[in-house]
């Protein structure tokens, strides 16, 4: 079977209005995908930077696939949270990415948002804290009902990836 490794690190995240941000992900695949060695989903520890917007993880990403089909390719994808002095967790953004297709390293952005709401949720949300999140979490990489969403752009989650093909050549598939 063809393979896939994918090694790196969720490097930090920025442009968001909260800071004390924490960041948890995972990997979504199709059907022909097997997880050889490594963990699927993950979360970072909670930075607050204390100079500066940009909340640094350094959070290791190590995944080995295997497969029998190109079909339903590795997803990377993100949910961000601030975390008050209280310590409650608030969503502020979800996010996600294809890994690249091409070894190598990558730098990849991976750009956020969050549900809208009318006048009286963002009024609530204001004076009670909160906010909406998604009842069914695939629709973060599911395109089929995710365009019915209002949303607003939030901020952007960096990585750094590293990706190893091995055997693709024996199936007919370029690299």
């Amino acid at each position: 079977m063809a393979e896939v490794h994918a090694i790196g690190q969720l490097i930090s995240a920025s442009g968001f209005s909260q800071r004390s941000l924490f960041c948890r992900w995972g990997i979504h695949t199709g059907g022909a995908w097997k997880v050889i060695a490594g963990i699927k989903e993950g979360q970072t520890q909670v930075d607050d930077p204390e100079i500066g917007e940009v909340a640094f993880f350094s959070h290791p990403v190590d995944i080995h696939f295997s497969t029998r089909g190109l079909q339903g390719w590795p997803k990377l994808w993100v949910q961000v949270y601030h975390q008050d002095s209280f310590g409650r967790n608030e969503l502020v953004g979800y996010g996600f990415t294809h890994l690249p297709s091409s070894p190598g390293l990558h730098n990849i952005q991976i750009l956020t948002w969050k549900p809208s709401g009318g006048l009286s949720d963002t009024i609530s949300q204001h004076f009670l804290g909160g906010g909406h999140h998604l009842k069914a979490p695939e629709l973060i990489f599911s395109g089929t009902e995710r365009h019915r969403l209002t949303t607003v752009a939030t901020g952007q989650v960096n990585a750094q990836i590293h990706i190893v093909l091995r055997n693709f050549d024996k199936f007919g598939i370029e690299c």
